[in-house]
């Protein structure tokens, strides 16, 4: 039987259901235009969903609410210190005003609601223009039963992360469960959370109490579904259509027959950059010589089809970033099956009592810095083509205080994560030192160098706890120096750290209208590339937490006026 393919109509079509690809297409549904969202996987959200969710988002309306005025030239000011050559004017000043008004809009206008980030710091307080809070927000908790059946095809957390399978989120949620064991108040709210996930567990099949990127995909996809926007899960695209003048939509596999989507007014690459790209992290990545070196915390699936798709109708991919993605340490956690899931190390090296050294035993970063900071000290380490290792030590007092990598705090037990071979023990700093390759001299001398500085709060080595967010990434109740305290309570622990990503910077070449440029920097008309398909405007580099969803989501808000701009 001859299979013809069946053409569907709409007006805009976007590829990847992230939080970028699915702003677009409520932002489009909201101008009148009839929106199909294409998803490659079973299940929609993209690295998004297990992400915290955060947006860098200057002058937003939150904060003007909690009285925290500021000018444009302020974050416009902290961009240009920060981004050095890479701060393109344009693209810059159109992400500063449209940040405010897309979020103005999902708050009037959908179900995606936010909480303030009005004490998160910017990342480099010591950089001109910085500000100690008002420039972020989260997604607001969201009840998952609001999805219906739909709640079926949303990415869950990620399972390393989460506590049987339920988010926890930044802020005071997560510091109710590290004081869980410390305060009755703070057990009886986890216990709380804890029965309420198993009731869901028992009656929906998965949690219903979302929080961090999964509150923000719900969000996003319930105001889609309000809208009827079409999103297909399962459906993986085979090519870019185009007519003599531009980009007419895609042929497709859904369900093992092939479509043909026909957008009058355009495509959107959404499909979240190229972190499971071999071939091109191979290229990119000069630590990854055959780019499986490098273990990203994304999606395994994220493998760079967006930008494969923008290149095979001409577009340019940008190769000149200083860093073409955001860096993060990951480890490797052994499942049942024989894989390795990755965990991205974001929340206990800002702790009191904790090290990374490298593999001759020596500190080379300050801990408590952002991922990516953290990370690119770690590759500057390496000559090129060498993949660098690293090691995360603390002592016992700090992993049943505050966990380790994949091992949770008190009252987990330890024992399936050191018989898994993830988590390394020893009695003694030089036991230690021995279990996981290192000359125990050399270890045990860089332990007792950071332990006589850290009894009094110090460290001159590589001044942590000196700038606000090494603060607010440390524990507030320990003093006097939230982020250091000795490593001298035996038995030690140690997990190893691989160098991995949260996603790419390097994407397609792109305007400021998120319209993706040719080789001569000519618009291709029809197509639009948002989220990390499109070049970050932050050009390699990483200013604050929440510099990848707070652009994505704008430049999404201005994709979809743009689409709908066209003739």
């Amino acid at each position: 039987m001859h299979n013809s393919a069946q053409t569907i109509n709409c007006d805009l079509l976007v590829i990847g259901s992230g939080a970028s690809g699915l702003a677009t297409a409520v932002t489009a549904a909201h101008l009148g235009m009839k929106v199909i969202v294409l998803e490659k996987e079973s299940v929609f959200g993209g690295t998004s969903a297990w992400s915290g969710g955060w947006l860098w988002v200057p002058r937003n309306s939150l904060a003007v609410e909690a009285g925290i005025l500021e000018d444009i030239s302020g974050p416009t000011e902290y961009l240009k210190n920060e981004l050095g050559a890479g701060f393109d004017e344009e693209k810059v000043r159109a992400f500063l005003e449209n940040a405010p008004a897309m979020i103005d809009f999902f708050r009037r206008k959908t179900s995606l609601q936010f909480i303030d980030g009005n004490k998160v710091p910017d990342f480099h307080g010591k950089t001109s223009g910085s500000v100690l809070g008002g420039r972020s927000v989260c997604a607001a908790p969201f009840d998952g039963k609001r999805l219906g059946k739909e709640l079926k095809r949303l990415r869950q957390p990620l399972d390393v992360i989460s506590l049987w399978g339920m988010g926890i989120a930044s802020g005071n949620d997560i510091k109710q469960f590290f004081n869980s064991t410390r305060s009755i108040s703070s057990f009886l709210y986890v216990a709380r959370r804890v029965l309420r996930h198993f009731k869901d567990l028992i009656t929906h099949g998965q949690g219903t109490q979302l929080v961090n990127g999964n509150a923000l995909v719900a969000g996003l996809a319930k105001s889609a579904f309000d809208k009827n926007v079409s999103i297909i899960t399962s459906a993986s695209v085979k090519q870019l259509n185009k007519d003599d003048v531009s980009i007419t939509g895609a042929t497709v596999e859904i369900n093992g027959t092939t479509q043909i989507i026909h957008a009058t007014k355009g495509v959107v690459l959404a499909c979240g950059g190229f972190p499971h790209d071999d071939l091109r992290k191979s290229v990119m990545f000069p630590h990854a010589p055959t780019g499986k070196e490098h273990v990203s915390a994304a999606p395994k699936t994220n493998t760079g089809d967006g930008i494969r798709l923008g290149e095979s109708v001409g577009a340019l991919f940008t190769k000149t970033l200083p860093s073409p993605a955001g860096w993060a340490p990951v480890s490797l956690v052994p499942k049942k099956n024989g894989e390795f899931a990755h965990f991205p190390h974001l929340i206990e090296r800002g702790k009191p009592g904790i090290i990374a050294v490298n593999e001759q035993g020596k500190r080379f970063a300050n801990e408590a810095n952002s991922y990516n900071d953290f990370m690119g000290d770690l590759l500057k380490t390496a000559p090129h083509g060498v993949t660098p290792y690293a090691w995360l030590i603390c002592d016992h007092r700090f992993i049943r205080r505050w966990g380790l990598g994949a091992v949770k705090p008190a009252p987990m037990p330890l024992c399936g994560h050191l018989q898994s071979g993830y988590l390394f023990k020893g009695k003694t700093i030089a036991q230690l030192a021995t279990a996981i390759g290192i000359q125990p001299q050399a270890l045990e001398e860089t332990v007792s160098t950071y332990n006589k500085f850290a009894k009094n709060g110090d460290d001159p080595e590589f001044g942590r706890g000196d700038t606000p967010y090494n603060r607010v990434a440390g524990d507030a109740d320990h003093t006097p120096n939230p982020c250091v305290a000795p490593i001298k309570d035996g038995p030690y622990y140690a997990v190893k750290i691989h160098p991995g990503s949260l996603g790419t910077f390097a994407g397609l070449e792109t305007n400021a209208k998120a319209q993706v440029l040719d080789h001569n920097k000519q618009v291709i008309p029809g197509l639009f590339a948002v989220g990390n398909d499109m070049t970050s405007v932050m050009a390699g580099h990483y200013p604050s937490g929440g510099i990848t969803l707070g652009p994505g989501m704008t430049f999404a808000y201005i994709a979809a006026h743009s689409a709908n701009n066209r003739n």
